[in-house]
């Protein structure tokens, strides 16, 4: 079976994109256009990976990690962020909210899916434990 991506992002054009280099590589994904859709659909799906933009309508990605991070049910799913963030201090401001890691934007389509892959159980990233 497909391993399973929720995209959380509220930007039509960069949802369409991560979309196609997903299921082009064989991944099912589901998308959510603001925090507190992606905070639902994550619930009632269960992911093996959360692909979340940090500027969103209604709840923001750092908030939306937050409260992933705090759910028993769901703390034990990588996040990744997407972001055209990457000023001094952003990188760990994005990883004490509870990301495993983050790309900037605009995203690399070589390399997004090899990179994205290692946060994905199985792969090699070095994930968190229990949240």
């Amino acid at each position: 079976m497909a391993q399973r991506i929720l995209i959380a992002e509220d930007h039509p054009d960069s949802l369409e994109l991560m979309r196609y280099l997903l299921q082009a590589h064989g991944y099912r994904s589901f998308a959510a256009g603001d925090g507190e859709a992606a905070l639902a659909l994550a619930r009632t799906e269960l992911p093996d990976l959360i692909v979340c933009d940090l500027q969103m309508p209604v709840m923001d990605g750092c908030e939306l990690a937050r409260r992933i991070r705090a759910d028993p049910a769901l703390c034990h799913i990588p996040l990744v962020a997407v972001t055209a963030f990457s000023m001094l201090g952003d990188r760990e401001r994005i990883l004490e909210a509870g990301f495993d890691g983050y790309f900037s934007k605009p995203i690399d389509v070589e390399r997004f899916v090899g990179e994205l892959e290692r946060f994905l159980p199985g792969g090699s990233a070095m994930r968190r434990q229990g949240g």
